[in-house]
Order: C-alpha cells, then structure tokens, then sequence
C-alpha cells in the first residue's frame, strides 16, 4: 500500500492541472503577442530591387529570396501607357528605381492583386518624387494627405512634367472615356 501511494504521489506530481495550464498560457501570452507583432511586421514591408518597370506607378520588385512582387505606387495615378506622359512618367520611374535598394512599405492590395505601398529607393520617397517631377496626380480617391496635394500643386505652378502640357487628362477620367468609347 504504501508503494502503491508513493506512485500515485508521484504520477500526480507530474501532472499539469487545469489552473496550471492557465496561468501557464497567461505567462506565455506576452511572447505570443510579441511574435505576432514581429511577424506583422515583417510581413508590411518588403526589400529588393525592380526588375521591370510597367509605368509610371507600377513596377516588379524581386526580393533577396527570389520572390517577384508587383508593386503599385500609393496615393498616385500616372499617366496610362498610351496617353500624354506615359512613357516619360515610366522612364521617371524607372530612373528613380533602377539599380537601386528599394523598399516598400506594404499598405494593401489593389483590386488586381498588386501590392500598394511607399516605395523608397535609398531612403528617398518615390511617391513623393513622382509628385514633384510632375510625373502624376495626387490620387485624392485613395490619400488625403494635404501635403501631397500641396506637392502636386506645386508641381502645376512650376509647370514640372506633365503640368506643361495646356491641358492633361487626368489618368482615371482618360480611362473612363477609353472606356466608354470602346463600348460604343
């Protein structure tokens, strides 16, 4: 008998009970937490360097483990391919981003399944840059940031890039038209 309690005394020891378990997951709640926090993180930002530009707001980023991303700017429209400035909005891109480290700042994704964000190439803002060469619209549908409207403004009062132009079609009502037309 006495052996006998001596194994269920020892068994029991050994046994994690349910207020343990508790107060086990409450001490380990912090940790999750952090790690969440640390993956989520990790996970709105991305680094690399563009290996294709396909205008003036949208690129391919290739990441250090061979991952290719298409990267659409945030809060900006450039002009459309075909339309006024398209090339020259594309080939601004393109020597803002080249041959440089680029990181984005994930904001989410578009309706096409690209990934939105503010793109920095050696810590230079290239939203911002398009703005200020003129190069696109402040895209007021998905930013409101006053100062990026004061960018853009700034830009048509000193007639950078497409604000030389008499008159430009903004990138979403020459869509809108294309758009339109084609349907008649």
């Amino acid at each position: 008998m006495v052996g006998r309690g001596h194994l269920f005394h020892k068994s029991f020891r050994n046994r994690i009970l349910p207020h343990q378990k508790i107060c086990n997951f409450i001490t380990m709640l912090p940790i999750i937490f952090l790690i969440q926090l640390l993956i989520s993180l990790v996970q709105h930002e991305l680094s690399g360097k563009a290996v294709g530009i396909s205008d003036g707001d949208t690129f391919t980023l290739l990441t250090s483990d061979h991952v290719q991303y298409k990267i659409r700017l945030h809060g900006i429209d450039c002009p459309e391919k075909k339309q006024d400035f398209g090339n020259r909005a594309r080939q601004a891109l393109s020597t803002l981003l080249l041959g440089k480290d680029i990181r984005v700042q994930i904001k989410g994704k578009d309706r096409y399944g690209r990934t939105v964000g503010m793109v920095y190439a050696n810590a230079e803002n290239i939203n911002e840059q398009m703005l200020i060469q003129g190069m696109a619209w402040h895209y007021l549908k998905y930013d409101q940031d006053a100062r990026w409207s004061s960018l853009e403004a700034s830009a048509r009062k000193l007639k950078n890039g497409l604000w030389s132009q008499q008159d430009p079609m903004a990138p979403w009502e020459w869509r809108k038209a294309k758009k339109t037309h084609s349907l008649k």
